[in-house]
Order: C-alpha cells, then structure tokens, then sequence
C-alpha cells in the first residue's frame, strides 16, 4: 500500500500491527500478505467504484438497527424473548454463511475460522440470557 492510501482506518491499523515488516507479520507472513491484499482492494475499490462501498454503510446502518432491537430483552425479557431467540439463529447462520461463500470469494481458511468464531462466541452469552429469560417464566 503506497501513499495515498485510503483504506479503511481498521485495515491500515492492521497492516502498520501485523503487516510486512513487522515482528508478527515475520511471523505470519499468510496473515501480512492477507492484511495488504485487503488494504489493496479497499484503495482500488475507493478509487475506481466508489458506489461498492456504499454498501457497507448501508451494512453498518443494518448492525445498528438490529442493535436497537435488543432494547426490547432490556425492557420485558420475558415479552421480547424471540429477539434472543434470532441472535442465536444469526449466530448459527454465521458459520454456513462462512464456510460457503468463503471459499466462493476466495477467503483463506484461517480467516474462515475468525469469521466462524463470533458466531461461536457470539451464541454464547445470548444462551445465557435465554436461560435467564426462561427462569423468570
């Protein structure tokens, strides 16, 4: 990535911790090459086809709504018990999506797993909340 760059702040981030050059990219050169891969197409993308990431916008705009849903749980667990119920179903969904479309894209395997795992750890403090939520029944 040369001057100029204009990838995301998270991905620049990675590359300056992980990256070429550094002790961990050394270590991990998969990781560094996959890190400057990704900091490539974000500059391309911002460069040529803007509109593309229009789309993540709409994506983080659709994070924070689902977000407000959970005030709901908050409110009257018992009442909004299926808003639970569908993070645990998105959490599960994660890793089909994951192993599918990754491979699809063209996605390393290690990274497969990274992505595999918020919906591993994500289900479970929501397992948690639903026990509660079904004790208070």
């Amino acid at each position: 990535m040369g001057d100029g760059v204009r990838a995301a702040v998270e991905v620049r981030l990675l590359n300056e911790w992980f990256g070429a050059g550094t002790a961990a990219g050394d270590t991990l050169p998969p990781l560094a090459d996959w890190l400057a891969r990704v900091g490539e197409a974000l500059d391309a993308v911002d460069r040529d086809y803007p509109l593309l990431l229009y789309g993540t916008d709409w994506l983080a705009f659709a994070h924070l709504v689902i977000a407000v849903a959970f005030i709901g749980p908050l409110r009257d667990p018992v009442k909004n018990v299926w808003v639970i119920d569908f993070g645990m179903i998105a959490c599960a969904a994660v890793i089909p999506l994951a192993l599918i479309c990754g491979p699809i894209r063209g996605i390393p395997f290690w990274w497969l797993l990274i992505d595999c795992s918020f919906g591993v750890v994500g289900i479970v403090p929501l397992a948690i909340v639903r026990h509660m939520i079904g004790r208070l029944k």
